[in-house]
């Protein structure tokens, strides 16, 4: 039996073996694809009347300007006829930039040299002129470009020595600029997303080489030819598009990706000696020797889910809700108790696990990612000083609270000070969750998602939001920590995945990975420099404290996780668990996106051009990974967005349950206040699922940034009011009223003078409140009642 026993177990193992290894032979096939992922739409051009030949391409206003000789015509918006165009003379042109989305024209003497930038834009078919902006010196050969709202240009002046200048918008006078290694003159200029691109040297002998304020001038990999005059442009945030031709004149398109400094050839972009060249679209527009004109433009390619993907995919979305009938079914719920805080029987462990969930919502797992591919891992100096700042919570903030036996966090203003500041608070509250955080939650992913894979986002908005209405509705707080639970396994499951499948693909596997992003500082974790514009471990201190240890206490939907557990000791582990999971867990979401820019750097040709850095994970989620795999992780993005959701759901409805229903209706009883949990719960889904949807209709990065600086306006304040109430004695309700008010206002002042970025106004609010508010205090009589188990002092004042 043994025998047969160890024979089984043996080719079990063989068979683990063989399937491992095959699978893994699979992924690595999948991602060695050299084929690139933009479709190339190529299309010929009308000549020019008469067959003139074209001397000088230029795109104003997304119209194509073709000269030749003294004589300029206009492409129509259909691309099919040439209209004459008066008011320019092309041999006075030698160039143009676009900053923003004003054209301006580089334009000189007869000598061809440039002595002025002319600011000009198309009415009707007209060319109109405006602001002329003097160069400070003629030069020949120029060029212009513009980055960060700055002009700059170069040429040679008249003693044949090259020049750099920089004009920033609020400056009256040009700037001179360090120049490149040689000071070789220039061919092209172009800026990208905070970096200065040149192209200088003489032809067989081109290079390329980029600036920034940090690092200075420093050169690039190979061209790999030479560029053709005025195709150099910029494309999406991250690549730069160019024709270049080899010694016989034939000439293809290449892209180089700015962040991983990777160059691609473009297929199907073959031309022949172009004399001309200018910005099409998404592409270029080239006028060939014989006359004839010539366009190309990517197209973004849609990679659509299989039925093994949508399989996973709808597999996960019964189990939630199959989680959230059990607890239905199995829960009595006689008590409002039992559906917000579980019936205070949750184990500290799930509710460290919960808060992890909660606090890692959608929008981190597409952005962090994004932000460790594009930068390093700086950021991930947030979540190792977070965890000390909870450590604090822990200790002294999380018990107080949990003691008082609350629901509601905002009970605690309440008890401390006054009803009004209690649902105030409370009331701004629900409005920030639903308006600013819920919406936004649901919106992005949906977004991204869209983007790659062609799902609608209205069905991703409408599936993420209705099957997470449903289980927390039925399940109540149980059900939403316990899928919480499941969910983290499924999202870090499926990012842990990822970096194993990257590291696979590479010949050198852990080693070249290790080598290459070492390479690069790719994994740079502390800058102890005092520069408060870079992301300085001084600067998440100070960010530590506002964000973490002073918000923390009004912070409902992680706060409503504590008050679930059984404790006020089993509160404070929940906390050393949650931060016990942040560390890992930031290492590997960070390492994500140190693994696309390894995986991409090696296969530059994968990346698409159009689309926006934030969409990088997508992107490789939807086309490097095999069926279901690609399920599992995009379910892993719907699990985040879905955790944070279900927990917000769920803490709005206490707050309007809790905070106003039961204060503000006749005799609730326990079935009423629960059915009344219940429908709330639905309605607070169902308006955030509105509320995203019309999102759809605008343009999201504003409203992201308004939702940010909401945050800050409104909430700061509160978090304020916290803290006098936990830590000084003294402060009263008078006071804290007044700081609350003082803080709103002043916050207001900052924000329509804008003399602060956004990210400043939440410190700055709860600063502002508890300086106000405690020197205001002194100015009322001191609380004459009990304020024991209210303050971090065992005892009142005497």
């Amino acid at each position: 039996m043994a025998t047969a026993l160890a024979a089984l177990s043996h080719r079990c193992s063989l068979a683990l073996r063989l399937l491992v290894v095959t699978t893994l032979l699979a992924l690595a096939g999948t991602a060695a694809a050299d084929d690139s992922l933009n479709a190339v739409k190529s299309a010929k051009l009308p000549p020019l009347p008469a067959a003139a030949p074209v001397q000088q391409l230029l795109e104003i206003d997304g119209r194509l300007l073709a000269g030749s000789g003294s004589n300029s015509w206009l492409l129509d918006k259909n691309g099919k006829t040439w209209t004459p165009l008066a008011g320019i003379d092309t041999h006075a042109v030698q160039g143009e930039v676009r900053n923003g989305t004003t054209t301006w024209l580089l334009s000189g003497n007869d000598a061809g040299q440039s002595e002025q930038l002319q600011q000009v834009s198309l009415k009707g078919d007209a060319l109109a002129r405006s602001t002329a902006l003097a160069l400070p010196t003629p030069l020949a050969n120029a060029h212009a470009a513009a980055l960060d709202g700055a002009l700059f240009v170069t040429g040679v002046d008249g003693s044949g020595a090259t020049r750099l200048y920089r004009k920033p918008a609020d400056a009256p006078q040009w700037q001179p600029q360090p120049l490149w290694p040689g000071a070789a003159a220039a061919v092209a200029l172009q800026g990208q997303k905070g970096a200065l691109y040149v192209v200088a040297g003489a032809n067989g002998a081109q290079q390329l080489l980029r600036w920034t304020s940090e690092k200075g001038w420093h050169a690039l990999p190979a061209i790999g030819g030479d560029v053709v005059p005025g195709s150099l442009r910029a494309l999406g945030q991250a690549h730069l598009l160019m024709q270049v031709s080899d010694a016989a004149g034939n000439s293809h398109a290449r892209s180089f990706h700015t962040i991983t400094s990777a160059w691609a050839d473009v297929p199907d972009t073959a031309a022949n000696a172009p004399l001309a060249s200018a910005s099409w679209g998404n592409g270029l527009a080239w006028a060939n020797a014989d006359g004839s004109l010539h366009t190309f433009e990517l197209q973004s390619g849609k990679h659509l889910l299989g039925w093994l993907d949508w399989s996973v995919i709808i597999i996960y979305l019964a189990a939630m809700l199959g989680m959230g009938a059990y607890f239905y079914f199995r829960e009595k719920r006689a008590s409002t108790a039992d559906f917000f805080v579980g019936g205070r029987s949750i184990p500290f462990w799930a509710a460290g696990v919960s808060l992890y969930a909660t606090n890692t919502s959608s929008i981190s797992f597409i952005a962090i990612p994004a932000k460790a591919f594009e930068t390093n891992w700086q950021y991930l100096t947030n979540n190792l000083i977070a965890v000390l700042g909870l450590m604090f919570v822990a200790v002294w903030i999380v018990p107080l609270l949990r003691r008082l036996d609350l629901m509601s966090v905002f009970s605690y203003l309440e008890t401390r000070f006054h009803p009004a500041i209690r649902m105030l608070a409370s009331a701004l509250c629900i409005v920030m969750q639903i308006g600013a955080r819920m919406s936004v939650v649901l919106f992005l992913p949906a977004l991204a998602i869209a983007t790659i894979t062609g799902i609608s986002v209205v069905w991703s908005i409408m599936m993420m939001g209705v099957f997470t209405i449903l289980y927390t509705a039925m399940g109540g707080m149980k059900a939403v920590i316990w899928t919480d639970f499941v969910q983290v396994i499924v999202k870090m499951g499926g990012a842990i995945f990822a970096i194993l499948f990257i590291v696979w693909t590479l010949k050198g596997g852990f080693g070249e990975f290790v080598s290459t992003a070492a390479m690069e500082e790719k994994t740079k974790l502390f800058d102890f420099s005092f520069d408060l514009t870079k992301a300085t471990v001084w600067g998440f201190i100070f960010l530590v404290v506002f964000d973490v240890v002073l918000t923390f206490p009004k912070d409902q939907v992680l706060m409503q996780r504590t008050l679930a557990t059984k404790s006020d000791k089993e509160a404070g582990r929940s906390i050393w668990a949650f931060a016990a999971i942040m560390i890992p867990g930031g290492f590997i979401f960070y390492g994500i996106g140190t693994a696309l820019w390894v995986f991409y750097k090696n296969n530059p040709q994968r990346l698409d051009p159009l689309l926006p850095i934030d969409a990088t994970f997508p992107l490789f989620i939807a086309a490097e990974l095999p069926p279901g795999v690609t399920g599992l992780i995009i379910a892993g993005v719907f699990s985040a967005a879905m955790a944070t959701l279900s927990s917000i759901m769920n803490s709005v409805a206490t707050l309007i349950s809790v905070d106003f229903y039961e204060r503000l209706a006749k005799n609730p009883s326990p079935r009423k206040s629960v059915l009344f949990a219940e429908i709330s719960t639905v309605m607070v889904g169902l308006t955030a699922i509105g509320l995203a949807l019309i999102m759809t209709r605008y343009d999201i990065h504003s409203l992201f940034d308004v939702s940010i600086e909401l945050a800050g306006l409104l909430g700061g304040g509160f978090a304020g009011a916290y803290t006098l109430g936990m830590f000084t004695r003294r402060a009263n309700s008078q006071g804290v009223a007044i700081g609350v008010a003082a803080s709103i206002v002043l916050t207001f002042v900052a924000w329509w003078f804008n003399l602060v970025h956004p990210y400043f106004y939440l410190a700055i609010s709860i600063f502002l409140c508890i300086v106000i508010g405690y020197v205001a205090s002194l100015f009322f009589p001191a609380p004459q009642r009990s304020l024991k188990g209210l303050t971090i002092y065992k005892q009142d004042a005497v």
